[in-house]
């Protein structure tokens, strides 16, 4: 009788470890999470700031009113224009969106590269290959993409392959 004492002793004593262990684990599961949640809850509020400062608006401040005086004659330069450099299609030739080669062939030229290019008169790989130096810097200008590209990836030398091989 005494041994069957002893065992249900260490089971209950077992029984009550493990409800501790689980209420423990339970609990510390809850306090980090609300711990991590309010963490997080404040970067997606800096996030927040941080995207809204971008705009014009977000970045006004509102101070005391400013006493306005009279306008005063100011005189403002006109604004300088600034002219994009023509295209020399002597050079290369012209094309039209009946001759359109798929462009997005040459490496480093995607879909919204492509349309960069058929919307400033390129549409052909014999085009590309007759590209002279000034005229891969004015395209690189034009289609206002990562200045040395053209080079870098050698467009010419590979639309001067894919030309040959239509």
């Amino acid at each position: 009788m005494l041994d069957f004492l002893n065992e249900a002793n260490w089971w209950c004593l077992l029984l009550l470890l493990l409800i501790a262990f689980l209420l423990g684990w339970l609990l510390s599961r809850w306090v980090l999470k609300n711990k991590y949640q309010s963490e997080l809850d404040k970067c997606l509020r800096e996030k927040e700031k941080l995207r809204n400062g971008s705009y014009k608006k977000a970045n006004t401040t509102f101070s005391k009113p400013v006493p306005v005086e009279a306008p005063k004659a100011i005189e403002v330069a006109e604004p300088k224009s600034i002219e994009k450099p023509k295209l020399n299609f002597e050079s290369f030739g012209k094309a039209d969106e009946t001759q359109k080669d798929d462009l997005k062939k040459i490496s480093g030229v995607g879909p919204f590269i492509e349309q960069k290019l058929n919307s400033i008169g390129i549409y052909t790989f014999d085009q590309i290959s007759r590209f002279t130096k000034e005229d891969i810097e004015t395209v690189t200008e034009l289609i206002q993409f990562f200045p040395g590209r053209i080079e870098r990836d050698n467009w010419t030398k590979q639309a001067e392959e894919l030309k040959n091989q239509k």
